[in-house]
């Protein structure tokens, strides 16, 4: 029986998807006999925006063995706890889409009991019964607990990492694996006349990277599985009308909060993302509704420190390719396709990518039913990203703007319809079983948007009124003494070890 092994992969890009790739690969391939090679140019920049993560990144850090005090320190990553939404609903409003659980216990029941004590005349707001909200707001930090009967077990953490740094780190794990980098770009590619399979890239320099599995790592370009293959694009932009950003990184000042902020404005929203070394702003805008350089001016109005750059334009359109596996080729990162960074899924994306590769995993011939799957899950990923960003903009109240006015007249797909009503009448939550966020983030969005429910989950209605509300108050409670005793989140990570400093 001959061998149909893929013995050589050829990872077309570098940045953040180009090196999560290598590293991942080379890690999980070391005694496959399968060398790796990745070719990019340092003439070609990044997007590099995408210094928030949520809390799957564990999983990747996880798969490589990577320990974690040395990857933050590498990074000059802070820890996140989720995410601070400002002005969303409606002006002078806030709210928070933790990344822990509400209440306590595994039940499923748990945000019911503060359903139904809001229906029956509570007035505590449903941020108070996260232990992970009230630590970000007060700017400390603890790491979660393994054991369930703890409290600490309902907090969940991700990281503000710096993409540059991190894309370092990893091609540095990843060429002591034996990666090779090839210095330059790509000028021409052959396919088979017989299957349409690449066989081979030019560079510019006259290098020929022949393969068996080729990685699309070229970001919005999609050199390979669009220019080349030619899959088609699925446009979401009458969803996700914002198509520009402009960015630019300022000094630090004061304490680094443990959360991401986004801040919604006239034409979109504002990020904030707090490293060690400085803080990552970004305006994401809909060109339709605001210029460029009115976008620049709003964002370097809104400033916590000291413009560290000259404010730097970035074009997108939201939407996926049709396929992210077309023959030999697998489209993994932007060039798979774009959903803005509201929810921070940009390397989530990434990762979720390699994954499906791995579990994928082909032969030379890339079975076409491997294909269909990869292609079926990466779709319905996207699909369901794309549904919770939605929830963001369409449900706001009062809110000036011809951007906002548009959001809340569109016609919302009819997953996101669904879910909507099912929360409305019942509180609950219709999700499919590997969809990325689960019930306590919709739950955060969906409150924190407006949508409240009239219903509650009835195998709780048994206990009686005054029980139910004595344990949300004692669990509160709880939380505020827990909160009281966790460090402030600068000195954590001094203390942790987990500073760029403690490296030296």
């Amino acid at each position: 029986m001959s061998d149909n092994r893929v013995r050589k992969i050829v990872i077309a890009g570098g940045g953040t998807a180009g090196w999560m790739t290598a590293a991942a690969l080379s890690h999980t391939l070391a005694r496959q006999q399968c060398s790796i090679e990745l070719v990019e140019s340092d003439d070609i920049g990044t997007i590099g925006v995408g210094e928030a993560t949520i809390p799957t990144i564990h999983w990747f850090n996880q798969l490589l063995g990577l320990d974690e005090k040395e990857f933050m320190r590498a990074t000059q990553a802070t820890f996140k706890l989720g995410i601070e939404f400002q002005h969303w609903t409606k002006p002078n409003h806030s709210y928070f889409h933790p990344f822990g659980r509400y209440c306590f216990g595994n039940d499923g029941m748990a945000v019911h009991h503060w359903i139904r004590a809001r229906q029956e005349g509570l007035k505590d707001r449903f941020e108070d019964y996260s232990l992970t909200t009230a630590t970000a707001k007060a700017g400390r930090l603890a790491l979660p607990a393994a054991d369930p009967r703890s409290l600490l077990s309902t907090l969940g953490y991700a990281y503000h990492l710096d993409a540059s740094l991190y894309a370092r780190y990893l091609r540095q794990r990843s060429e002591s694996k034996g990666v090779s980098r090839y210095e330059g770009t790509i000028v021409e590619v052959d396919q088979s006349p017989d299957t349409g399979f690449i066989t081979a890239m030019h560079t510019n320099r006259g290098d020929i990277l022949t393969g068996d599995l080729f990685i699309d790592c070229t970001g919005m370009r999609a050199r390979l599985i669009e220019g080349v293959l030619k899959v088609g694009f699925e446009d979401w932009s009458r969803w996700l009308p914002c198509d520009s950003a402009v960015a630019v990184p300022c000094e630090r000042s004061g304490p680094v909060a443990p959360y991401t902020r986004s801040t919604a404005r006239e034409a979109g929203w504002q990020w904030r993302i707090p490293l060690q070394h400085r803080t990552g702003n970004g305006y994401v805008f809909s060109s339709q509704y605001v210029s460029d350089d009115q976008a620049a001016a709003v964002l370097l109005a809104n400033l916590d420190g000291k413009p560290m750059a000259d404010p730097r334009i970035i074009r997108f359109k939201a939407g996926r390719r049709r396929a992210g596996w077309h023959k030999n080729v697998i489209a993994i990162g932007l060039s798979s396709g774009f959903l803005e960074p509201l929810e921070s899924t940009s390397i989530h994306f990434i990762q979720s990518g390699i994954a499906k590769l791995l579990s994928l995993f082909p032969n030379r011939d890339c079975d076409e039913y491997l294909v269909e799957q990869y292609n079926r899950i990466f779709a319905d990923d996207m699909h369901a990203v794309r549904d919770f960003l939605l929830l963001h903009y369409h449900a706001t109240k009062d809110k000036p703007g011809a951007l906002w006015e548009y959001c809340r007249h569109m016609d919302l797909p009819d997953g996101l319809k669904y879910k909507e009503e099912h929360f409305k009448r019942s509180g609950r939550i219709v999700l499919a079983s590997d969809e990325l966020f689960r019930e306590a983030s919709w739950f955060s969005v969906l409150m924190g948007q407006g949508i409240c429910p009239t219903g509650f989950h009835p195998i709780i209605a048994s206990l009686s009124s005054s029980e139910n509300v004595a344990n949300l108050l004692a669990f509160k409670e709880a939380v505020r003494a827990a909160c009281r005793t966790f460090p402030a989140h600068d000195d954590f990570l001094r203390q942790y070890g987990a500073t760029a400093q403690a490296a030296a």
